[in-house]
């Protein structure tokens, strides 16, 4: 991070002279499951490892940004069993050798991870391998993968406009860059029907066999159960480990993904798939923790990345489905940074939330001001305060409680960077 710049420069000009002078490693990888969108990456890309793992299968995954340590972007495939984290001295050889490849050219931080995501995953024999976007999708640098197994393209919605656009019909098109002439395309739930026209529209004009979701294949809840249905006949599901509504249509759009990708998914590995798909930093519920000290007795405490407006949405309509279960008042701690939509993010809460708190965020120097953050909670319809850290928020909304009233649930989130130092201060980091 101190040797090279830390923004986003989209081009695939400097991956490729690299990955040349690497021997082309992106070349010599297993199938790949190539995965964009503005929301839903993450998690459509757990549920395909679940869904691989679970047949016994070993599969790599890259996803981005990492939480606490930055071997988290790399699971390394191990057949009959779940993948590893990258080993830090494997992963540290690999990036001295890019490091030597590179010869002092200017490159950034997110081109040499993903020279290292090709050279680790050609390295090591697996089954297939999962490769999450960083940014966009037409100059991400993951997108020098030419023959994708399938391209999936998840919701997308307003964010990183500077670099995107500013319409979602403009967002769509860059992330229809993953689309591969004649290669399978898996088209998740959208939000924006101009979005998923311009996929579809792309998918078409490249001559690629694509799949839309809600046209093609979906998922609902029934009697408590995720029932999935697509051409080949409908699987009666658990419904998926990860909490909150938004997940069936992640669910559904992993088990067409894999299909589409050449892999059989049977109902009784789909059935495994739900019940042990893992996801760190997405509506993660803290059970332990050094944070749990500080926190009311009794308290639901939720960690999620999700940082717009869309993401604000989906996990509200979370928050008020546990709601409905079991009430209880929530309170927010909220971080952010500079580039989101803040007022955007908390209007979703503004009917559900009692009080925010907004804090600092360690990692990055893009952290907004809590004073400022507090004024967006504001302009939302919410009640705020800013605070020096997530503890103190903790502390502040265990003396606010009534004593009548239940142990609250509280949500912190609001970004990646927040979610990573809080499960690094809670002692409980990605394993």
């Amino acid at each position: 991070m101190g040797l090279h710049p830390k923004g986003f420069d989209l081009s695939l000009n400097r991956i490729r002279r690299l990955l040349d002078v690497l021997g082309n490693p992106q070349l010599r990888l297993p199938p790949v499951i190539h995965v964009a969108g503005t929301n839903g990456k993450g998690s459509v890309t757990a549920f395909c490892r679940a869904l691989l793992e679970a047949q016994g299968l070993s599969v790599h995954v890259h996803t981005s940004p990492h939480l606490v340590n930055w071997h988290e972007r790399y699971r390394i495939g191990v057949k009959g069993g779940p993948g590893k984290l990258v080993e830090d001295e494997v992963l540290a050889e690999v990036l001295r050798r890019i490091a030597d490849a590179n010869g002092g050219q200017q490159i950034t931080v997110f081109e040499i991870l993903t020279a290292a995501t090709f050279l680790l995953f050609s390295e090591h024999p697996a089954d297939v391998a999962i490769i999450e976007v960083g940014l966009g999708g037409r100059f991400d640098a993951t997108n020098v993968i030419d023959h994708p197994a399938v391209s999936v393209i998840m919701p997308i919605s307003l964010d990183h406009q500077p670099y995107l656009g500013d319409r979602v019909e403009l967002i769509a098109a860059e992330k229809a860059g993953i689309m591969k002439r004649g290669h399978p395309v898996v088209i998740g739930q959208q939000e924006y029907e101009s979005a998923r026209d311009v996929l579809i529209a792309t998918a078409e004009r490249l001559g690629c066999p694509h799949t839309v979701f809600g046209q093609d294949f979906g998922a609902h809840e029934e009697f408590g159960r995720l029932v999935y249905q697509d051409e080949f006949g409908l699987m009666d599901l658990p419904v998926p480990r990860l909490p909150g509504r938004h997940q069936y249509a992640n669910a559904a759009a992993a088990i067409r993904a894999v299909k589409a990708a050449g892999f059989e998914v049977t109902n009784a590995v789909a059935e495994k798939a739900m019940s042990g798909v893992e996801w760190p930093g997405r509506l993660q519920r803290l059970t332990e923790g050094k944070l749990m000290d500080f926190a009311p007795a009794g308290a639901e405490i939720w960690v999620d990345g999700g940082h717009n407006p869309g993401a604000g949405e989906v996990i509200a309509e979370a928050m008020a489905g546990f709601e409905e279960r079991q009430s209880r008042p929530l309170y927010l701690v909220t971080g952010m940074i500079n580039t989101k939509d803040p007022v955007g993010y908390f209007r979703a809460f503004a009917d559900i939330a009692q009080d925010v708190f907004t804090v600092p965020i360690r990692g990055t120097d893009a952290a907004l001001d809590p004073v400022a953050l507090a004024e967006a909670a504001f302009d939302a319809g919410l009640v705020a305060a800013p605070v020096s850290s997530v503890a103190e928020a903790l502390k502040e909304i265990s003396e606010r409680l009534d004593p009548d009233m239940p142990a609250p649930r509280i949500l912190i989130g609001g970004s990646l960077y927040l979610v990573g130092n809080v499960l690094s201060d809670n002692g409980t980091p990605p394993k």
